[in-house]
């Protein structure tokens, strides 16, 4: 019985080592660099390896330096696709892994190279077109961060932090100081900060900073638009905005001649404006107490749009100020009911309609409700 009970074991003994091993599936590595034309490194780009047997997919991520790389990778063949930005750039088929490690680099001036040679194209045209790709890549990559910038500075801005505002734009005129819209933004971002400015030195250095950087906006949008090179049909209005804030930040700080002649330029630029920016105009004369300026400015306005109401109402209030007193009764020059009439006509319930009325008594005018309607001919 004992000698049984030994032979058991050994038979079992036996038996397991007989049994095969069993190892997991061996799987491979992949690594490479990709370059761009130019033989910069395509970084944060994405290298996708498709299996073309399985469907499996493994998605691997380019460094600074342009390099990927992984393991675990189960052996096959593979289509291999470089991407940046959601588009495709390359793509090679039938890629094999195995147990080894597969190299497999992106070399887009190579490729380019050898896509001409089997094209016929000679090495002076595809050099200039590999200068022509390089060129549109880097305007495309400098764009892609100026637009970041430009958001970051337009969320401080909504939340008041325009002095974050002024340090991110004064980045993006760094990486590129030929784009006006930049100058513009920035010169928006210091008139805002120095009306919260307490100190009377430090408003008027920083609307001196938003004069300076909305000239430079003013003189390259200029100089685009005599060029031809702005293909852009908005490009006169957008010069248009850029005189009208130049001129507000004049008015703000006191120079109220270069005001005027920046109002001047915008409306003659975008003419279909003239009656906003001549009204601009007039509104800055009558806070520096220019009477007669304003009235012109004014008459401008309304000459631009004869429907434009609140033009003849500050002309009917800067007229006031000329009036005079004759004895106990107040005397206006003359357009002055005129004007408060009109504005009643084209806003009877506007926002400057009781203020219009209690002038038109003020000086012993009626209200006309009818003003400016021709008579019925009497039969």
């Amino acid at each position: 019985m004992k000698q049984r009970s030994i032979l058991l074991v050994l038979v079992i003994a036996l038996a397991a080592i007989c049994v095969p091993p069993v190892f997991g599936q061996a799987t491979g590595s992949v690594k490479g660099v990709c370059k761009d034309a130019s033989g910069n490194p395509i970084t944060a780009a994405t290298v996708e390896w498709f299996s073309q047997e399985t469907g499996r997919k493994y998605t691997l991520k380019t460094n600074n330096k342009g390099e990927y790389f992984s393991l675990g990778i189960a052996p096959g063949k593979y289509k291999v696709t470089l991407m940046k930005d959601g588009q495709q750039i390359f793509n090679f088929n039938n890629v094999p892994v195995s147990v080894d490690e597969a190299v497999l680099d992106f070399d887009m001036k190579k490729e380019q190279q050898q896509g001409a040679q089997a094209a016929g194209v000679n090495p002076e045209e595809l050099k200039r077109r590999q200068e022509e790709a390089a060129k549109v890549n880097k305007e495309n990559t400098t764009v892609k961060s100026l637009n970041e910038k430009l958001a970051a500075a337009n969320t401080a801005t909504t939340a008041g932090d325009f002095d974050t505002a002024i340090a991110t734009l004064t980045e993006a005129t760094q990486l590129d100081p030929t784009r006006d819209l930049i100058w513009f933004k920035l010169g928006d971002a210091y008139r805002s900060s120095a009306m919260k400015q307490t100190d009377p030195a430090e408003k008027a250095k920083r609307l001196d900073s938003a004069v300076q950087d909305y000239q430079k906006a003013v003189d390259l949008k200029a100089k685009a638009n005599a060029e031809g090179t702005n293909k852009n049909p908005d490009a006169p209005k957008q010069l248009a905005a850029y005189y009208n804030n130049l001129a507000e930040a004049y008015a703000k700080g006191g120079k109220t001649d270069d005001a005027v002649k920046a109002y001047t330029q915008a409306a003659q630029t975008d003419p279909t404006s003239a009656a906003q920016y001549y009204f601009n105009m007039g509104a800055i004369m009558t806070n520096s107490g220019k009477v007669d300026e304003a009235i012109a400015a004014f008459d401008k306005s309304i000459a631009a749009d004869p429907n434009r109401a609140d033009a003849y109402y500050w002309k009917g209030v800067n007229l006031m100020g000329k009036a005079t007193l004759k004895g106990d009764k107040m005397v206006a020059p003359d357009g002055t009911s005129e004007a408060f009439n009109k504005y009643l006509e084209l806003q009877p319930t506007g926002q400057f309609a009781d203020p219009a009325k209690q002038m038109l008594a003020s000086i012993g005018a009626t209200v006309e409700t009818n003003f400016g309607k021709k008579k019925a001919a009497k039969k």
